[in-house]
């Protein structure tokens, strides 16, 4: 029944590991049709591979587990993918329907424990309600907000017996979201952003995960308005078009930095005012009017004052505004001619102070290995990363240019992300280019997963900018703790070919400039995993960077 839940909804690849409360259900995956069975090396990475494949496909991403400790293991990856709105249903296994609450071995409250952290979850007593919990799981996951959904079923369900009745359709009385915008909102927002004399628009994830980007750049290159995007929001909007102000925050441009802090007007599509985004609330966009989109209501007013809230998907809005604008020919061009000046004013920060690094003759600059990837990359490249400072070059300098290409832990900044997610990705899309760049101090939390890329033929490139150091914590020691480099070295030497060897994958290495290229190309050119190690600058920085509590305009830039 559960199995054929799976497959009514579309289901062709699932993430898990068995164990004893998900045995029966192991039993029938031996000889079931119609799906793939990934077995990671840990339940974490099995989490992190099924959001890597939702984040690159749009669709639901399917992870099993056992239950107690393997329950427990996937809390992290299901965390994760609460915090950037990603659609995963997590199935756990549970001790006998009796046993609950009597400390049975291997039993936990994975129902109590995932309360904070899922956009709902089950617990299935009676067998004939599976169908119609499945049903509701993949609704919740996939509608408004998308997010994780958990279902935890008890082994003597597991084993009852049902005839099997699948709805075709679901209602849940008590949710209900909200899908079309309010049309005179959308008015009043075409008609406000139209007076606008320095407007600019914020773009975030829920771009991506509503399917509308395409809306978005047909919106943004008809308007010719400035378009910055947060971590999440990246390829959502091409980054090379000429009004792109690429990421704005802690680590964002200096341009879109400075253009948010003397807006007019700021359209907020699928954003949520993330603190990394805004830096001091007080002084965030002081002169501008705030125009907030998003399917989610709870989100808008949350973190920053709105003038004009539109709850609706944001493909729907978009559409809508699209159609206003066109209707007004004559202000569509006295806009156009009004924001001349102000285009002319972000042509001279961008030419002030451009998204650039030192380069250096031996010594590897990270900068210049991600400037490389991209050049020497397939056009559909798909990039995962890990989190830290070659999250945030990678996001500065890869230049992404469509959706799903980025797949990154951007609310919650997990560590050990990078590789799993990348072989989700590349389970859903076994001949894209797919890409994992990962640090060192990130890259050992989930390298055995390897075994994984091995064994199942997924031949992702992953890319390690080795500086020996937790490179994002060492920075802020530098900067704001005197150089106290307090447990953030990672003094043991590991030989990273040697362990993509012993895993049957393959392994390059680079220690000087010139061989960055070369390192690459064979790289890309071998088939199967391979690990790619760049042995960078130790102490080299993200810059800019704006620190904890400070406002976007006091941006560091050099130090």
């Amino acid at each position: 029944m559960l199995l054929e839940c799976l497959k009514r909804e579309g289901v062709d690849t699932v993430f898990g590991y068995p164990g004893g409360t998900v045995i029966n259900i192991y039993d029938e995956i031996f000889s079931f049709k119609g799906i793939r069975h990934i077995l990671p090396r840990h339940e974490q990475a099995g989490v992190h591979a099924a959001d890597g494949y939702a984040r690159a496909t749009g669709k639901v991403g399917v992870a099993i587990a056992t239950s107690g400790p393997g329950a427990t293991n996937t809390v992290t990856g299901i965390a994760t993918a609460y915090m950037d709105s990603i659609p995963l249903v997590i199935i756990t296994g549970q001790v006998p329907t009796a046993l609950i609450g009597n400390d049975a071995f291997q039993e936990v409250d994975i129902i109590g424990i995932t309360r904070p952290c899922t956009k709902h979850n089950f617990l299935v007593r009676d067998v004939k309600e599976l169908p119609t919990i499945m049903k509701k799981a993949f609704y919740i996951a996939r509608t408004g907000r998308p997010g994780p959904v958990l279902v935890d079923i008890p082994k003597d369900v597991q084993i009852a017996l049902a005839e099997f009745k699948y709805p075709e359709t679901i209602e849940i009385r008590s949710y209900k979201p909200t899908v079309e915008g309010h049309p005179k909102q959308i008015e009043r927002a075409v008609a406000m952003l139209m007076t606008a004399r320095k407007p600019v628009v914020y773009v975030g994830g829920g771009v991506i995960l509503g399917n509308a980007s395409e809306e978005l750049t047909r919106l943004c290159t008809m308007l010719n308005v400035p378009v910055t995007t947060t971590l999440m929001g990246l390829g959502a909007y091409p980054e090379n078009a000429p009004n792109a102000l690429r990421m704005l925050g802690m680590h964002g441009t200096y341009y879109a930095n400075m253009a948010v802090t003397h807006t007019d007007v700021l359209v907020a599509v699928g954003a949520r005012f993330d603190d990394r985004v805004t830096g001091k609330l007080s002084t965030f966009a002081p002169h501008a009017k705030i125009i907030h989109i998003d399917v989610d209501p709870t989100s808008i007013k949350k973190n920053v004052r709105v003038d004009l809230p539109i709850v609706g998907d944001v493909k729907d809005v978009l559409a809508k505004m699209i159609k206003e604008v066109e209707a007004h020919p004559g202000k569509l061009a006295e806009f156009l001619e009004g924001i001349k000046l102000w285009q002319t004013e972000i042509e001279g920060w961008k030419a002030k102070h451009p998204l650039t690094y030192k380069h250096a003759a031996a010594v590897i600059k990270p900068q210049y290995v991600i400037e490389k990837l991209r050049e020497l990359s397939e056009p559909d490249a798909i990039v995962a990363t890990d989190v830290g400072q070659h999250q945030m070059w990678t996001a500065q300098f890869f230049t992404f240019t469509s959706p799903r290409t980025l797949l990154s832990s951007g609310g919650l900044g997990t560590m050990g992300y990078g590789l799993p997610a990348a072989m989700g990705a590349q389970a859903a899309f076994p001949d894209r280019q797919v890409i994992a760049v990962c640090g060192d101090g990130g890259f050992q939390m989930n390298m055995q997963e390897i075994a994984t890329l091995v064994q199942n033929r997924l031949p992702v490139k992953i890319v390690i900018l080795n500086n020996n150091f937790l490179g994002m914590v060492r920075q802020w020691q530098e900067l704001f703790f005197d150089k106290r480099y307090s447990q953030t070295c990672m003094e043991l030497p590991i030989d990273f070919i040697k362990l993509a060897e012993a895993f049957g994958a393959t392994g390059f290495q680079a220690t000087r400039h010139d061989e960055v290229e070369e390192t690459i190309r064979k790289g890309f050119a071998t088939p199967g995993p391979v690990i790619m190690e760049f042995k960078i600058a130790r102490e080299e920085k993200v810059l800019p960077m704006v620190p904890a509590g400070a406002s976007l305009n006091e941006m560091v830039l050099n130090a």
